[in-house]
């Protein structure tokens, strides 16, 4: 167990301290004791976690060169992922904390829009809501990669108006395996090229139940 962590991390070129091992194996321990009391994930056993939920959220380095990220933002993280991976290895940030509301709402607030270089979701939305949920949050010069299955192709192709008419333009769709197993995964890199129109994102729950197509 004690190589398991390093040796995956090693296989998408990152490599870690002991004490950010540490602290992942601390973050193992969380998610089992939590997922007694609330259902968090269906991964809970350490190998799986590590390159379902570790490997998985950090795989963002295939695309997106972290050092040149400042501030980032995760929608929908749920247990944490790929935000908490992402702080622990990545980007050493000091200023963190968690909002619990709605992200049409908080996309409102002047204290959260359009304040990140990189917005992160692992939502399992459908990628033009996804969209509308997150555009708003990303500076001008910024991104949001939204992470996605292997089998994409469509869903991108509907989403290419939603992402537009947000202020977005996609720049590229990765496509990728996770080290040591058959699970196909997709980034599409979506650059902010213009400020979000201010009536977006609309009130809760129309982003998803009638997305710009």
């Amino acid at each position: 167990m004690d190589q398991i962590l390093k040796k995956s991390l090693e296989k998408i070129g990152i490599e870690i301290t002991d004490e950010q091992k540490e602290q992942f194996d601390t973050y193992h321990k969380l998610l089992e004791e939590w997922n007694k009391v609330m259902n968090l994930t269906g991964i809970t056993e350490y190998e799986e976690v590590v390159e379902k939920h570790y490997v998985d959220s950090l795989s963002i380095v295939k695309v997106m060169n972290m050092n040149h990220v400042d501030t980032v933002i995760d929608v929908g993280t749920g247990a944490g992922f790929p935000g908490l991976p992402l702080k622990i290895a990545e980007l050493g940030l000091e200023d963190i904390h968690t909002i619990h509301g709605r992200a049409e709402d908080y996309a409102k607030d002047a204290a959260y829009r359009e304040k990140y270089d990189l917005c992160v979701s692992r939502a399992v939305a459908n990628l033009a809501t996804l969209s509308e949920y997150c555009l708003p949050y990303v500076k001008v010069g910024g991104m949001f990669i939204p992470y996605k299955s292997g089998e994409i192709d469509e869903e991108v192709k509907g989403s290419k108006k939603a992402v537009k008419v947000l202020g977005g333009e996609i720049e590229d769709v990765v496509k990728f395996e996770l080290p040591g197993t058959d699970i196909g995964r997709s980034f599409v890199k979506i650059h902010k090229v213009k400020n979000t129109a201010k009536k977006y994102p609309r009130k809760a729950g129309m982003p998803s139940r009638e997305p710009i197509v």
